[in-house]
């Protein structure tokens, strides 16, 4: 809302400093800084309220350290979250932007069913909470619409390169910053992605089924539903199973959310993307505005958050920011990076499943079931080993960043 009006000011008023507003990483930057003021000190109220409606988590017995001084915290945090990510979206963001648009849909998404979730689990004293298939449902519909809007929607293009250009559409010469060779780009409806260690980084998903003789646009669009979906799911089931000890998946989010700006920054501007060579997706770049309020919306909430928490984010908050994370990540082109930069969230993930079939299997087999980690999800398991939480986040911290750097590091390893 701010840009529209302060671009009306530069233009019939000429207001100095005005024109600030028409620069990305400026508004990026107030977004980042109102959101923490949301996050904080609007945080702290949420807080009290959440006490005072006695909104607190229920704690099972897992026989882990400490956690019976857990039991009453607030839950429900993740609302804080939500209007740290929309409220400076709206403000500093191009709101017509459809990339935008998107994102502050699978907000609103996922939001309403963690919230959904953790009602259930709060005022109808439900442990359960929402139903499993319903969870799923939610996040299939939400990977639907992503797929449907990327592949249909006739404002998300990518720039390719064309050798004797026949359409109508807006073609530019470009050169090549390396060769110094010229070339034809035009905006094209594209089925491809970027792939890590790849020579020209790039993967489509269309050519790749023709090699089983698969050919049209309905069944390469059906192929890229199927991955829109799972990746959807996956990541916010990955932030739900991460959201375990105090600070983990926020602080974690974070640092992946600081990893996503930069890579849609230098994907959403022609200068970078052709140093580069990565694909350039145009309009894009308004999608760091929005990973901006997101940072800034985790880094708050670890101001409340850390150990020891004084409020809990619940389904209402992992949901959200695992769909946001995938939902991101999508749009950019770089979902195939996903299992390097979202590697905890997948180290998670990987944990609960192997310790369920492997129980299985034994239970089957020996009449017994037996386990592979003391516990799990992976950080319960450092817990029951005698790890103190603090000490156990950080580790995680450490090793995301190492991942963010890898999955940055990508663009230049071929």
């Amino acid at each position: 809302m701010l840009y529209y009006l302060f671009s009306w000011l530069q233009e019939h008023m000429h207001l100095p400093g005005a024109g600030l507003f028409q620069y990305i990483s400026f508004r990026t930057a107030m977004a980042v800084i109102v959101s923490l003021i949301i996050t904080t000190v609007y945080g702290s109220r949420l807080i009290r309220a959440l006490r005072n409606k006695q909104v607190g988590e229920t704690i099972r017995d897992l026989g882990l350290a400490g956690e019976k001084q857990k039991v009453g915290t607030p839950t429900m945090g993740g609302l804080i979250i939500i209007g740290g990510i929309l409220v400076p979206t709206l403000l500093f963001a191009k709101l017509d932007n459809i990339y935008v648009i998107i994102m502050i849909i699978t907000t609103i998404w996922m939001g309403t069913i963690g919230f959904l979730d953790d009602y259930i689990k709060v005022f109808r004293k439900n442990k359960e909470g929402l139903a499993g298939r319903f969870k799923i449902i939610g996040q299939v519909g939400l990977g639907t619409l992503i797929a449907i809007t990327m592949y249909f929607h006739p404002d998300i293009v990518a720039r390719e390169k064309v050798q004797n250009p026949t359409s109508t559409k807006a073609v530019e010469i470009m050169m090549d910053t390396q060769t110094g060779e010229r070339y034809y780009a035009e905006n094209v409806k594209s089925t491809k992605t970027n792939i890590p260690f790849y020579k020209n980084n790039e993967f489509d998903y269309a050519k790749v089924l023709s090699m089983f003789g698969l050919n049209g646009y309905v069944v390469t669009f059906v192929v890229f539903l199927i991955v829109v979906v799972f990746i959807v799911t996956a990541v916010s089931n990955g932030a739900n199973i991460t959201d375990g000890i105090d600070g983990l998946a926020t602080g974690t989010s974070a640092i992946i959310g600081i990893t996503l700006a930069i890579l849609a920054y230098v994907s959403g501007n022609v200068i970078f993307s052709d140093y580069l060579n990565i694909m350039y997706i145009p309009n894009s770049g308004e999608l760091v505005i929005f990973a901006g309020a997101f940072v800034g919306a985790c880094t708050g909430f670890l101001w409340y958050n850390a150990y020891p928490a004084q409020v809990f984010m619940g389904d209402t908050g992992s949901l959200t920011i695992g769909g946001i994370i995938a939902a991101f990540a999508i749009l950019i082109r770089k979902e195939l990076l996903i299992p390097m930069l979202c590697g905890i969230f997948l180290l998670e993930n990987l944990s609960v499943i192997m310790q369920v079939s492997y129980f299985k299997y034994t239970k089957k087999k020996y009449g017994e079931g037996r386990r592979i980690f003391l516990m799990s999800p992976l950080h319960h398991h450092y817990q029951k080993k005698g790890y103190h939480e603090s000490k156990i986040v950080m580790r995680f911290f450490i090793v995301s960043i190492i991942l963010a750097i890898l999955t940055i590091v990508t663009l230049k390893v071929r």
